[in-house]
């Protein structure tokens, strides 16, 4: 086994307005966009715990999954370091692990750093590594299961034939 799993699964953007990311994708043809709002999210940042709010958009174009990213409140994390140094724009890919424990060893063996993980308490855990020389900021790792997996497919199945209708459609709330 290489140190990650199969391809990219994803490109994920950190934006400050969530909006107004969508309208630019929106613009290129990409969508629908599924939204979620206002997500609390409980994680360690650089080995502390860190709780933030934050919400996402997903889309597709073809097999890749795009994913934009708008952290709400203050706290430290790894989007706010994104922000803070680069402003916003692209900041991570995405790797999908169907053994995550077996990944996340190969990347402890690699030597690369966990710099953001979580997602024990709601069933989808996830990691963001910090390779040398990385053509993005960070990598993440997700582990793929039943729900994640048919999330994907849902986004994916909405982008493979969309005709511009509902182009933002609300998850949750």
């Amino acid at each position: 086994m290489t140190i990650l799993p199969g391809p990219i699964r994803q490109i994920g953007y950190v934006v400050t307005d969530i909006d107004r990311a969508i309208e630019s994708w929106l613009e290129l043809g990409v969508g629908p966009w599924f939204v979620m709002r206002n997500l609390t999210l409980a994680a360690r940042y650089r080995g502390e715990p860190c709780e933030i709010t934050q919400s996402l958009a997903l889309s597709n174009s073809g097999d890749m999954q795009l994913e934009l990213i708008q952290q709400h409140s203050e706290a430290p994390s790894i989007f706010t370091e994104f922000l803070d140094a680069s402003g916003e724009g692209f900041h991570q890919f995405a790797y999908w692990a169907t053994d995550f424990d077996e990944t996340m060893q190969a990347v402890a063996r690699a030597g690369w750093p966990v710099v953001w993980s979580g997602g024990e308490d709601v069933g989808t855990r996830f990691a963001y590594v910090e390779p040398p020389s990385s053509p993005a900021q960070v990598i993440e790792i997700m582990e793929l299961n039943e729900v994640n997996s048919g999330m994907a497919q849902f986004v994916r199945g909405a982008a493979e034939n969309w005709d511009g209708s509902e182009p933002i459609r609300v998850l949750g709330g």
